[in-house]
């Protein structure tokens, strides 16, 4: 009886730890052949928790017990389990040789165990047909005998049919593993079914099933009690996949602190490999070459020379990054195609080349770099979208050298459409927004192209072709939004709860907690392709009538502006962006400091003259240049970069100015031409804790016949968003706040707690205009690409045809009569942007500007 408790704490290892701790410690006084079982089970008990010291002790001690008990079959299942630890350790060469010892003493189910094993570290090791016989073999041992063992066989094969990208041998394995491990009473293993059902979806560069297959795991792992492995790093990878650099990056560096505690040498390869991608997509170069060198060592102690070559690949990857242009960096380059492609990295081969190529153009090789930048060429329309994004650039890059500069458009055109295609398959805004920074170098090479041939309609083209296209898509609502939407309640309660005298530090993790898992909810959404057509400059200037269009460009360190004013776009040179960007940040602080007035008397006047400064330096930069074209009309203003954070109404050509910001001109056409019809009905709203907020509301609704008020403890979130839905205006008094380090968290204040980006996205039909009569609501994070993600974003992602929001802090005292004289303008037939512009002349607040149609 105690031999059979012990056999099946082996059974339990990996299903139930501790469970299995604790049975085997119980049984460590019993006859040899119990203790030397028990040993094992607690082997394998610390191997799932990542106690890998502990592990091999524990397993050594059975071997010798069983040998010295003369128990041949349990020593050689001892040496099986003992293999699958030294291959954890990196020692793959000694992991086999415990199994050639193991296998003679063996047969039946103990024989397919083995066999699997062996199949598993060839899988690990690179030697692909060796382990499927091996996988086979093992199932053709085991005959249907053991239902535990054949889902391991199949789960483990899963792994080596996603490298040979066979998608549906591997689901069909999957699929039997977690029937079979869930009928036999060992669900706890099935984390290890949707942790290979991610990496699956990963490979076929499906984001969102990848993080929803992942998260699963992770839930299912942490209820068994077991180490999630490599699961942090494969999550990380796939988020890295999408520019997400930030959170994979800290993911990285924690697994190889983590690896390394543990002594977990093999899975410490991949994580510093991890992070050294990580860095380099966060332009680190240094870093990423640190971590691969140390990376390639260990992997060459432990005979795995795949790993080795992709190490180097990477270092390739952070010299270059890091400006070597040298003849012994192309020579290096060319060892490492050469040992990316004979140990199977296929993408990682095709991405050297490309950097060989490169690197041979400038070296003036051309004939090496053709043949590089064809070979690259060919996986134009295979593989994974990035692989197939760079194969365009290189096919454009191939062009140009032949004089091509048409077909190296057209080229271009298509790695972007790629990419696109890439973006539009993603549902969450925040991973669209990260991933439309894959396209950062085909946008550069083809705006250049543009800028060069001094063509406005080319340059309009290019920049909108790359500029804020995710804010063309609405959002999407993750599969399990019921829990997305009691996530977002319970946030609520935690950020009302944290004025209050609860514990703030219990608090505080909590919000952290909920706000990570609205998040990662979020992420598993799933995109649909949206039409991505920019409209030309005679479809943007037949909509503009009397107004002007300043599209502003940076390409490389010098900024542009294309006008449309009339029929014929103009480009113009404006200087550089660095001074530009300097003096936004000066007028941004002085504003600031004037609307909280922080300061004595004289230094607010000393402020003042400084933005005063600020102001006329950016007029002089951005509109004098242009006045020519735009004159005294209209204003529809297209940013770039720094630009979105500025206040246009402070600078003096602006003043008196009708004035509309756009995040692209595609966006403006499809607000102005949308033919969306509403119920008419309009909602105010207040939160707490502003002096103006419910008195300006409530002059409003008196003078709106039919209007829906909502003040006090009305002015709940779930209130607020229903009455929305479908409105003609939205207009909410509240404290607002950006939230710089998570802008889907920005928020409105609202009588039960924050309403978030991820409460606006559940709004089907969100008001044709909204006015957010609240501080920095209208600021965003700017990702490459013009991505923006904030508020004012979201509404206008949505389908809000015209926002009114803040850039800047706004003077409580003052907000109140500007917003009643703007709703007595537009009630009297002037557009939004027409009664701001009107509102404001002679008033000192600034901050508020009109976002959309105008």
């Amino acid at each position: 009886m105690t031999l059979v408790r012990a056999e099946a704490a082996v059974d339990l290892a990996f299903t139930a730890p501790a469970r299995a701790r604790r049975i085997a410690e119980a049984l460590l006084g019993g006859d040899d052949e119990t203790v030397s079982v028990a040993r094992h089970a607690l082997g394998m008990a610390s191997a799932a928790v990542g106690r890998l010291d502990d592990a091999e002790r524990h397993l050594t001690e059975a071997i010798g017990l069983a040998e010295r008990a003369g128990l041949a079959t349990r020593a050689a299942q001892a040496r099986g389990s003992f293999s699958y630890v030294l291959t954890l350790t990196g020692r793959t060469t000694e992991a086999l040789s415990e199994l050639d010892r193991a296998q003679p003493a063996v047969s039946g189910v103990s024989a397919a165990g083995l066999r699997m094993q062996r199949a598993l570290i060839l899988t690990e090791i690179g030697r692909y047909d060796e382990a499927a016989d091996g996988f086979a073999e093992a199932l053709e041992l085991l005959g249907g005998s053991d239902d535990l063992l054949e889902a391991k066989i199949r789960n483990n094969r899963s792994i080596l049919r996603i490298q040979q990208r066979d998608w549906r041998g591997a689901e069909d394995d999957l699929r039997v593993a977690e029937r079979l491990y869930t009928s036999s009473g060992h669900s706890g293993r099935t984390a290890t079914v949707h942790h290979n059902r991610g990496l699956a979806a990963a490979a076929r560069g499906d984001v969102p099933a990848a993080l929803a297959a992942y998260d699963e795991a992770a839930q299912r792992y942490q209820a068994a009690g077991r180490s999630p492995g490599l699961l942090p790093i494969e999550r990380a990878e796939a988020l890295l996949s999408v520019r997400l650099v930030a959170p994979a990056r800290q993911a990285a560096e924690a697994a190889v602190v983590e690896f390394a505690r543990e002594h977990n040498a093999v899975d410490l390869v991949q994580a510093r490999l991890l992070l050294a991608r990580a860095a380099l997509a966060d332009d680190d170069p240094a870093t990423a070459l640190a971590q691969a060198a140390k990376a390639r060592r260990s992997a060459r102690r432990q005979n795995r020379p795949g790993w080795a070559a992709l190490a180097d690949y990477l270092a390739l990857r952070a010299r270059w990054q890091a400006g070597a242009r040298t003849a012994a960096t192309l020579r290096t380059g060319n060892a490492v195609v050469e040992a990316l492609t004979s140990t199977g990295w296929v993408v990682a081969a095709l991405e050297a080349r490309l950097i060989v190529a490169r690197l041979a153009l400038e070296l003036g090789r051309t004939e090496q770099a053709k043949r590089e930048l064809a070979t690259v060429a060919r996986a134009a329309r295979t593989g994974p979208a990035e692989l197939r994004a760079g194969a365009w650039h290189a096919v454009a890059l191939l062009r140009l050298s032949d004089g091509d500069n048409r077909g190296a458009q057209a080229a271009l055109r298509a790695g972007m459409d790629v990419l696109a295609a890439f973006r539009d398959s993603l549902g969450a805004s925040e991973l669209r927004a990260h991933a439309s920074g894959h396209a950062g170098e085909l946008a550069a090479t083809g705006l250049d192209l543009a800028v060069a041939s001094r063509r406005p309609a080319a340059v309009l083209a290019w920049a909108e072709r790359w500029r804020a296209g995710a804010l063309r898509m609405r959002p999407v609502r993750p599969p399990d939004d019921a829990e997305l939407a009691k996530d977002l309640a319970e946030l609520r309660r935690v950020v009302v709860e944290q004025g209050g005298t609860s514990d703030q530090r219990a608090l505080l993790r909590r919000q952290a907690e909920l706000e990570e898992a609205i998040r990662a909810r979020a992420r598993h959404a799933t995109g649909m392709r949206a039409p991505d057509r920019v409209p030309s400059a005679s479809e943007l200037s037949a909509e503009l009538g009397p107004a002007a269009l300043v599209e502003y460009v940076e390409a490389g360190e010098r900024l542009y502006a294309v006008v449309l004013a009339g029929t014929r776009p103009r480009l113009r040179e404006l200087g550089s962006m660095s001074v530009v960007r300097r003096e936004i940040e000066v007028l941004r602080f002085g504003l600031r400091h004037l609307a909280y007035e922080i300061g004595t008397a004289r230094s607010l006047a000393a402020i003042a003259d400084r933005v005063d400064h600020a102001s006329r330096l950016l007029d002089e930069a951005l509109l004098a240049p242009l006045r020519a074209e735009i004159a005294d009309r209209p204003l529809v203003v297209v940013p770039t970069g720094a630009l979105h954070a500025l206040p246009w109404r402070a600078l003096p050509g602006c003043t008196a100015r009708s004035l509309t910001v756009a995040p692209s001109a595609a966006l403006w056409h499809r607000a102005v031409t949308s033919t969306r019809t509403s119920s008419g009905r309009h909602v105010f709203a207040a939160g707490p804790g502003l002096d103006h907020a419910a008195p300006e509301v409530a002059a409003l609704a008196r003078r709106t016949p039919g209007a829906s008020r909502f003040t006090g403890r009305r002015a709940t979130v779930a209130n607020v968003l229903a009455a929305l839905d479908g409105a003609e205006l939205g207009h909410i008094a509240a404290h607002g706040a950006f939230r710089a380090d998570n802008p889907l968290f920005s928020q409105l204040r609202l009588a039960d707690g924050p309403l978030t980006v991820y409460d606006l996205e559940h709004l089907t039909e969100p008001p044709r205009l909204v006015v957010l009569s609240a501080c920095d609501t209208a600021n965003s994070e700017v990702r490459p690409g013009d991505e923006l993600l904030g508020l004012a974003a979201a509404l206008l992602a949505l389908g809000t045809r015209t926002l009114v929001a803040s850039v800047v802090p706004v003077p409580d005292h003052a907000s109140k009569r500007l917003m009643l004289r703007f709703h007595r303008l537009l009630a009297n037939g002037h557009t939004p942007a027409d009664a701001l512009a009107a509102v404001q002349q002679g008033h000192t607040d600034m901050g508020f500007q009109c976002y959309g149609a105008g």
